[in-house]
């Protein structure tokens, strides 16, 4: 990867000028003040979502172990794009370093690839757990877990270094504005000059791979689910199987439907805002929302939430 990075720094600008809405200054003040509050809400909550579910016994599970793996991710999805956002919505000269940009791509891809097939592989633990439960201890024990979640990172990072490195490649011809508020690769395919459409067909073929493959496997496994649990005599019992499988769609729609719409066609044709909101939405709305949408309809969750406050008062 620094190869790759060395290589490029004699024909990229040392610096990007990252656009976002520069023309509309009221709309920076606004998601200056949004981001400043969501952020820290973010952070707070996916912390809260993974120190409860390491010290509570009862959620010593495969379901929460996953969960602990998205809060920790979604933490990182969004340290690596706002703070350069809020120091560049206050700032009037709106510039990235090369070498951020690039450290920038590398990370930001990273999360969001491992993400979707984390999604995938916490869809098919509720399938294995509604549909085989008498099976369930055995696929989803514990070094199968470790396992299935390191092949899931494994994948994002091999991802992000083949992907953002043939991006990184690409020459520009002496641009360096890009109308965005962080470095993605479609954006910087779009401002890149020369022969780029390996880079468009590699990026749509990765993305067809990694994003509609890993949704359909979740669409497959919750269609079994939803036939498994109509089965389910208990209304009880239904109302817990849908409770516990709501939330992780709910997750799933906010982020996927975003990402495929962002890189699920040409660069060529991303309209003028289009990035700067999909990239809103899936990596800032999303990381702050996931905390909530887990435990407002969780009992478990929320149960050991009120323990560890009412420990952490009791000492007090």
């Amino acid at each position: 990867m620094k190869n790759a990075l060395r290589s490029c720094l004699r024909d990229w600008p040392e610096e990007f000028i990252l656009l976002g809405f520069a023309d509309r200054p009221w709309l920076e003040l606004s998601l200056f003040i949004i981001l400043l509050v969501t952020y820290p809400t973010a952070v707070i909550g996916n912390i809260a979502i993974i120190l409860v579910s390491t010290i509570d016994p009862s959620l010593h599970s495969p379901m929460y172990f996953f969960l602990t793996n998205l809060s920790f991710l979604d933490i990182c999805y969004t340290t690596s794009i706002v703070p350069q956002m809020l120091t560049n919505l206050r700032s009037s000269t709106k510039t990235i370093s090369y070498m951020r940009c690039a450290v920038q791509l590398y990370f930001y891809h990273t999360m969001g690839i491992t993400e979707c097939v984390l999604l995938a592989l916490m869809s098919f633990d509720r399938y294995v757990a509604i549909c085989k439960p008498l099976h369930y201890t055995l696929i989803m024990k514990q070094r199968n877990c470790f396992l299935l979640v390191s092949i899931v990172w494994l994948t994002g990072i091999s991802y992000s270094l083949t992907e953002a490195t043939m991006t990184l490649q690409l020459p520009l011809c002496g641009h360096n504005k890009m109308d965005h508020l962080v470095c993605e690769i479609p954006v910087l395919i779009k401002i890149a000059c020369g022969e780029k459409e390996t880079n468009e067909l590699a990026l749509s073929v990765v993305c067809i791979f990694l994003l509609a493959v890993p949704l359909c496997l979740i669409l497959a496994s919750y269609a079994s689910i939803g036939h498994a649990v109509f089965k389910i005599k208990s209304s009880e019992g239904r109302k817990k199987a849908f409770g516990t499988c709501s939330s992780h769609l709910i997750v799933v729609l906010l982020f996927y439907g975003p990402a495929i719409s962002m890189y699920l066609q040409p660069p060529s044709s991303i309209t003028k805002d289009q990035p700067k909101f999909m990239a809103l939405l899936y990596g800032v709305v999303t990381p702050t929302l996931n905390p909530f949408i887990y435990t407002l309809r969780n009992k478990d969750v929320k149960g050991a939430l009120g323990n560890l406050f009412r420990n952490i008062f009791m000492s007090k």
